[in-house]
């Protein structure tokens, strides 16, 4: 009996020190299945595999066209486009007809230019007299319009362009009238002698009066031989 315990004492250390399976002929009765171990840990990734074959190529599945939808709203203006290329020119227009010859004698004119070369002070809120005409070489058919006591009365009627220039000592004032309207008034001083000027643009009506007065301050220069006072004005275009 002790040699057969020894014969299996043998047997199962031989089986833990080689971990053979190893069946014993021993005539024992097996044990009961022990109880299962807990899983172990996951293990490391293996190598990755070899690239698979291309699936095949799917269809796009198109449906029915839809119904239209409804317009939207107007968008908001876009931003201003850059300015385009000139066009190609166009056809020439149809030949104007002949003009007529140019008589210098037919066409509107109304002028004046005046200087005045008296000795005595102007009056004042009265039309300064200008008696010497500066164009008075011209031919008749040149000539400009007569001042009487140094107003300018229209004849033919227009725009007109009226400018003067005065002298004085310390201080002057004038004003431009048309009719009894003080169409404008200028004012300057200073320490010694100066020249004081002014011009206007003004419509005219045939008939319409247009002179250069002076007003309460005044210290205007008289001399005879002075032609420093001058009063001009021209039509610029008829609006008859």
């Amino acid at each position: 009996m002790a040699a057969q315990w020894l014969s299996c004492s043998t047997a199962v250390f031989l089986l833990l020190v080689h971990i053979t399976p190893v069946v014993t002929q021993c005539g024992g009765t097996p044990g009961i299945p022990g109880i299962p171990g807990t899983h172990g840990p996951n293990g490391m990734d293996g190598p990755k595999g070899e690239k698979g074959d291309p699936g095949e190529a799917g269809q796009p599945v198109r449906g029915q066209k839809g119904f239209p939808g409804m317009s939207g709203p107007p968008g908001r203006p876009g931003l201003k486009g850059d300015v385009g290329l000139p066009g190609p020119p166009g056809h020439p227009g149809r030949k104007g007809e002949k003009g007529r010859p140019f008589n210098p004698s037919n066409q509107q004119k109304s002028f004046f230019s005046y200087k005045r070369m008296l000795s005595q002070a102007p009056e004042m809120d009265t039309p300064m007299n200008f008696n010497g005409e500066i164009l008075g070489d011209l031919g008749e058919q040149f000539r400009g319009e007569s001042l009487t006591n140094g107003t300018f009365t229209c004849v033919t009627k227009g725009i007109y362009f009226f400018s003067y220039h005065v002298s004085a000592k310390t201080r002057v004032c004038l004003k431009l009238v048309k009719g009894t309207e003080s169409t404008l008034a200028l004012c300057d001083s200073s320490e010694g002698f100066l020249v004081t000027s002014g011009s206007a643009v003004l419509q005219l009506e045939a008939g319409d009066t247009v002179s250069l007065q002076a007003t309460k301050y005044n210290t205007i220069v008289t001399s005879q031989s002075s032609t420093s006072h001058t009063f001009t004005g021209f039509l610029i275009f008829p609006t008859a």
